[in-house]
């Protein structure tokens, strides 16, 4: 996986503030999607807690839900946004998801992650990781007729 790829998502869906705001749940927020009541950061500060924090969410997942490495590199994205978004016991408790995604049904996981909370909270976000996770089902279609 590549960090920069998970930064820039990250960044484009946290937004990036050197200095304290509200998120959309009131919570004090700085950097990019941290919370914390510190006001302000310099660019580097930012840019170690982002390194910090994703890789504190990769640790997580790999601990709390292992088989995630398993899948592929796109769905491997998506599960790290997740679990940086709503934490890993949110996550854990998208039982359904986890579950058509640990059988490799990208597209139905795709759709029950938008039968969520989660869905209506951050909108364009949840479209985006169930548009990565339904891309997978369409790779494996191809490549099964290929194969054919």
């Amino acid at each position: 996986m590549d960090k920069n790829i998970i930064k820039k998502r990250l960044e484009d869906f946290e937004g990036k503030s050197a200095t304290m705001y509200f998120d959309s749940e009131g919570l004090a927020t700085i950097g990019v999607g941290r919370c914390i009541e510190t006001n302000p950061l310099k660019e580097h500060e930012i840019e170690y807690l982002l390194e910090s924090d994703i890789a504190e969410t990769i640790e997580k997942l790999d601990k709390q839900w292992p088989v995630w490495r398993d899948f592929p590199e796109a769905v491997q994205y998506v599960c790290v946004d997740l679990v940086f978004n709503m934490g890993i016991n949110n996550w854990l408790s998208f039982r359904k998801t986890r579950a058509l995604m640990e059988l490799g049904e990208w597209q139905k996981a795709s759709l029950e992650l938008l039968n969520s909370k989660y869905a209506t909270q951050v909108g364009r976000r949840a479209l985006f990781n169930s548009e990565e996770l339904a891309r997978c089902q369409s790779h494996l279609t191809i490549i099964k007729t290929t194969e054919e």
